[in-house]
């Protein structure tokens, strides 16, 4: 339990951190060079899914909401079946990334609407005013990670995107984003060492020879006489 809510605290806290600073000293669409021109800090918004997609609409925000909500109550009723089966530590570790990512991003949505006002590119937001720039659960999601490590183009004869620019990698994310991805990456690549036990159990059911009745036996209890 010490082990996962260490991890879920810390990419929350990280989370928001960097969210909220960069939702009070930079403006919409700035850009900040951390390590040449691969790696930016760079401000926008979404509605909410990873990796800056948009789902848009009054109701499909509010459904969008609600969904990442019940997901979360079911992550966190999985986790602490986990925690309670003395699962792998990896497994346990995997699933609080995951937790707390999809929490980081449902914190954004449901609160920054109310806490914070409108981020424009002519002026910065300010943090805690009379009115927020949106109802709960109509926030937008913070993300600024961006890693536009390679430029290109397409040849003509390329098929779809022949002859347009493209570029690696386009989507800008969050920390929340990653946690979940890290989180999902570790089960995907371990995941004969963290569900071995199921593994094995399955296994041996399968490869489990059928009881096959002798049938001298049956023969022999058919012909038996009977004792007075």
């Amino acid at each position: 339990m010490r082990k996962a809510l260490v991890v879920i605290f810390s990419v929350l806290l990280a989370d928001q951190v960097l969210k909220i600073w960069v939702k009070t000293h930079m403006l919409r669409n700035e850009a900040i060079n951390i390590f040449a021109n691969w790696f930016q800090i760079h401000f926008i918004e979404n509605s909410g899914m990873a990796f800056g997609m948009e789902f848009s609409g009054i109701y499909g925000k509010i459904f969008l909401s609600l969904f990442r909500i019940f997901v979360v109550m079911g992550l966190g009723y999985y986790l602490l079946s986990l925690i309670k089966k003395k699962s792998p530590t990896g497994l346990i570790i995997s699933g609080s990334l995951i937790f707390a990512g999809a929490i980081g991003n449902i914190i954004d949505s449901a609160f920054y609407g109310v806490i914070f006002t409108q981020s424009n590119e002519f002026e910065l937001a300010k943090i805690f005013p009379a009115h927020g720039y949106a109802s709960f659960l109509h926030g937008s999601v913070v993300d600024m990670l961006y890693f536009p490590l390679v430029h290109g183009h397409f040849p003509t004869w390329f098929p779809i995107w022949g002859g347009e620019d493209f570029e690696f990698f386009r989507p800008v994310f969050n920390i929340a984003d990653s946690s979940i991805t890290v989180g999902v990456s570790l089960i995907l690549i371990f995941q004969k060492s963290f569900f071995h036990k199921e593994i094995e159990a399955t296994e041996a059911t399968e490869t489990k020879p059928e009881e096959i009745p002798d049938p001298t036996l049956e023969i022999a209890s058919e012909t038996a006489p009977e004792l007075p």
